[in-house]
């Protein structure tokens, strides 16, 4: 080994062998993931000559499927965790502003990338030309708009926080068959069919016909898996504000909190390495159960090229502008820290699991302030879904044009309110989007069953609209930080200066019998005081109060 390190040294130079050390430290990972993707692809498509069984693709899938079960077990503690200890330490002023923010500032960037995607997909017109195949999904009722903003204002407020864990509200419509009265439902007709034997003759049929049943649908409260991230995120933000006004007595569960924060982090910086290998399984795996992409190509190709362009303007140009536009600084350089995030997000397609290392992105490579990262991102991996509502816009305006149904101006505004508000309920889960797209086809009258057009090649424009909703969570991050930098300044002064103020003691004194000792060095004791006073600073105040029994305060 020695010689070898010795003919390397003389072979390679010394200003070269630094320069690959410090690559290997700064874009090592990246680099693996980057080459873990393209490994995957290439392992995918040439397995696909094999013609596995569909047992063999599960026990091939393996290393990715514990990829993600990986990111989906951090989800929960860090949500909980990075809210309550970072609006804990927030000021009430600036916690407010700064969330003021975030929401108009994701509300604002998921209506621009709706109106993006309308855009595009009326200039370039995919749907056009486009057949429907012969057969649909199972059609029936769906859910309404109404039903899908209450449910989604019904999982903001659990019922149950454990269960919010695991499963989330859901609205579902159960069929009741009313069967009529039978003698007036039927109807009864007589044909003369031709004598095979003898066609100048013929035989009468007597024919029933029953008409179908009357179906009503009926409301019932359900349940769908998956865990509820809103509710969670919700609460988490209420107790860490409330923790935030108790002062110490929140400090024992605010050190809790950050310590469990502390403790995820450093499971992902471990978790790292196994990421480029469960990468190539993930991936492979997904392309080997991929239907024949030729056939693909050539009925969605024109529908492809379109979200992809979509995403590409939003992604790459809008959005870097923005932030540009709030803070003056390269927006490129910036995103160069968050390569590591994107690489996860078009691997596994979920923004909740890819928050964990988006949060390490952050805060090890573009320098966000721990506080500002702790809130901006758990809350836009839930309510932030630029490239989901994009997606949602384009493909209901491709399903009218292949129905050959134009909307007009009205429509159209409907379909980009509606793809925005539907975005924000759906899950940061693989192929979430799906489930909101009924919601935007049931606005404008288009058939939900037509969904059955887009599903075949829906998850890879998912794992592209992950990276797009990544990238805008970790964006916002950085702009938060630029414009809410002077409110932390200002809360971090005044925090600085309090113990100047708070450095006289000030301390109650119990007097019971013989002792008097201070109220917070006190041990829990049976008896009855005689007198109490209240020492601030150098004065000491008797303060008159009833007896209580210690145990009892």
């Amino acid at each position: 080994m020695e010689m070898l390190r010795k003919f390397i040294k003389r072979l390679v130079p010394v200003k070269v062998m630094e320069y690959m050390k410090d690559y290997c430290k700064r874009n090592g990972l990246l680099t693996l993931s980057v080459f873990a993707v393209v490994t995957g692809c290439v392992l995918g498509f040439s397995l696909r000559t094999l013609n596995l069984s569909t047992q063999a693709k599960i026990y091939f899938a393996f290393p990715g499927e514990l990829l993600m079960r990986m990111l989906k077990m951090l989800i929960l503690p860090l949500i909980t965790s990075s809210l309550m200890s970072g609006l804990s330490a927030m000021d009430t002023k600036a916690s407010g502003r700064l969330g003021v923010l975030t929401i108009t500032y994701y509300l604002w960037t998921t209506f621009i990338a709706v109106i993006v995607g309308i855009v595009l997909v009326l200039i370039i017109h995919p749907g056009t030309g486009s057949e429907k195949d012969g057969h649909h999904a199972s059609t029936g009722p769906v859910m309404t708009s109404a039903d899908a903003l209450l449910d989604l204002i019904r999982n903001m407020i659990p019922s149950n926080l454990i269960e919010a864990t695991f499963q989330q509200y859901r609205t579902d419509l159960v069929p009741i068959i009313q069967n009529s009265d039978e003698k007036e439902s039927q109807v009864n007709y007589v044909y003369v069919m031709p004598d095979y034997h003898n066609p100048q003759l013929g035989h009468p049929v007597f024919l029933e016909i029953t008409p179908a049943p009357d179906i009503k649908y009926k409301i019932v409260p359900s349940t769908s898996k998956g865990m509820n991230v809103l509710g969670i995120v919700i609460f988490s933000a209420t107790m860490g504000l409330l923790l935030g006004k108790m002062g110490q007595r929140g400090l024992p569960l605010v050190n809790v909190c950050q310590c469990i924060n502390e403790c995820v982090m450093k499971i992902i910086n471990a978790a790292m390495w196994y990421f480029p290998f469960g990468i190539v399984f993930l991936v492979a795996g997904k392309i080997l159960d991929m239907h024949d992409p030729a056939h693909l190509g050539e009925k969605l190709g024109m529908y492809f090229i379109t979200v992809l362009a979509g995403l590409f303007v939003h992604g790459l140009i809008l959005l870097p502008l923005f932030y540009f536009f709030f803070t003056r600084k390269n927006p490129f350089v910036y995103i160069r820290g968050l390569l590591q995030a994107l690489v996860i997000a078009l691997a596994t397609s979920s923004s909740s699991a890819t928050l964990p290392i988006t949060m390490k992105c952050l805060l090890e490579n573009c320098g966000v302030d721990r506080q500002i990262a702790r809130f901006v991102l758990p809350v836009g991996a839930t309510i932030n879904m630029d490239g989901t509502a994009l997606y949602e816009a384009v493909a209901a305006i491709f399903i009218a044009q292949v129905n050959d149904h134009e909307l007009d101006f009205g429509q159209l505004v409907t379909v980009s309110i509606t793809a925005t508000a539907a975005s924000i309920g759906a899950a940061g889960i693989p192929q979430a989007g799906l489930v909101t797209m009924v919601i935007v086809l049931t606005s404008v009258g288009l058939p939900p069953a037509d969904i059955s057009l887009i599903v075949a090649i829906d998850w890879v424009l998912d794992r592209f609209r992950t990276m797009i909703n990544v990238l805008g969570d970790a964006l916002a991050a950085g702009i938060m930080a630029h414009l809410c930098k002077k409110d932390f300044e200002k809360a971090a002064a005044a925090k600085a200066a309090s113990p100047v103020a708070s450095s006289e003691r000030r301390d109650t004194v119990i007097s019971f019998g013989n002792q008097s000792v201070a109220l917070s060095d006190a041990p829990l004791l049976p008896h009855r005081c005689d007198c109490m006073f209240e020492v601030d600073g150098d004065n000491v105040v008797e303060r008159p109060v009833p007896c209580y029994n210690l145990c009892q305060v």
